[in-house]
């Protein structure tokens, strides 16, 4: 750790925690920061920070493009800040593979919240990080948590594997529906379904208010015997755009909370994620060190294209490039 990481960090903790929000986005842009001496001063700024966390409610929102989900966040986020709380939303946008660029547009489809002082909003490109959720969207979450917003929205990609991610970090992961039947409706994956804790379906209203009623009567029968513990999936069905059932959405997630806080499930599921966060940095971690280490780069080009022509065997290529890491870092 830098010498000047315990002083910087907790002067920008108690900014943090005063409510600058100038702060916060400043703390997030450090923890997402890839710089050795701004890791350390991130982790110092984190266990300042870490005795006041926790008290949030976690929400995830996943779904299919063109379901609406940030107009949905936008009309949630309003109602929620209409009833007294603040709100935290942290976009995951996704990064071209080819340039690392991120569109970032999350802020400018979301004009009404992004004006409210209750609420923070906050994209962040996904980058190469496994799941289409920012690799420090943890630590995010906990320093908008220091900084009193007491919902956290976390929005994903919605593509890949980016429905486990984000459902591995939050209390309650929220699947968004469009109006659909038929083979449509078949098209939804059965295992991204049964993540969900509560399952919406958005745009029921106007041509598709007839659409969307089946579709949540067919989502109910199909879900009838799916049980999170205690808990039974519901399936309801709102319209962002008008504003209609969305007081449903937030009352139900209040029911969740209430009930898994009683049976002591909120805290059962946030201690695994605990320790897979853990694991997940621990892995993140190895493969960046395992990437800049120099016998490991002078040898890698050569062997990826060997695999890729055919020439190595994949486990092979693997074997010595660990061989190479492995000795020159001590290990076995």
């Amino acid at each position: 750790m830098t010498d000047t990481a315990p002083q910087d960090a907790a002067r920008l903790a108690e900014a943090v925690r005063s409510g600058d929000r100038r702060a916060l986005a400043r703390a997030i842009t450090l923890i997402e920061s890839t710089r050795a001496d701004h890791r350390a001063t991130a982790d110092a700024l984190l266990a300042a920070l870490l005795p006041y966390t926790g008290n949030s409610v976690r929400l995830g929102i996943s779904g299919v493009p063109g379901v609406g989900k940030s107009t949905f966040i936008e009309a949630f986020g309003l109602h929620v800040i209409g009833l007294g709380h603040k709100v935290a939303v942290l976009a995951v946008d996704p990064s071209s593979q080819r340039t690392g660029g991120s569109i970032l547009g999350d802020k400018t489809r979301m004009v009404d919240l992004s004006r409210e002082a209750d609420a923070f909003i906050r994209p962040s490109p996904a980058g190469a990080t496994l799941g289409g959720v920012a690799r420090r969207t943890r630590e995010a979450m906990l320093i908008c948590e220091a900084a009193g917003f007491d919902v956290i929205v976390v929005e994903t990609v919605g593509v890949g594997q980016s429905e486990t991610a984000v459902a591995d970090m939050v209390d309650l992961f929220m699947l968004l529906l469009l109006p659909a039947g038929g083979d449509e409706l078949q098209g939804i994956k059965k295992g991204i379904v049964e993540l969900a804790d509560l399952v919406v379906v958005n745009k029921a209203d106007g041509d598709l208010a007839a659409t969307a009623r089946h579709t949540v009567a067919d989502y109910r029968h199909a879900l009838a015997l799916l049980r999170h513990g205690d808990w039974r999936v519901p399936v309801l069905s709102c319209s962002a755009v008008k504003k209609v059932g969305i007081d449903t959405v937030w009352d139900t997630i209040g029911e969740h909370k209430a009930l898994t806080e009683a049976n002591g499930a909120r805290a059962t599921r946030r201690a695994e994620q605990a320790r897979a966060w853990l694991w997940s940095e621990i892995r993140e971690t190895l493969i960046d060190r395992f990437r800049a280490h120099p016998a490991v780069r002078a040898d890698l080009a050569r062997l990826e294209e060997e695999v890729t022509a055919g020439t190595t065997i994949p486990a092979a290529a693997a074997h010595i490039l660990l061989g190479r890491f492995l000795d020159q870092t001590g290990g076995a």
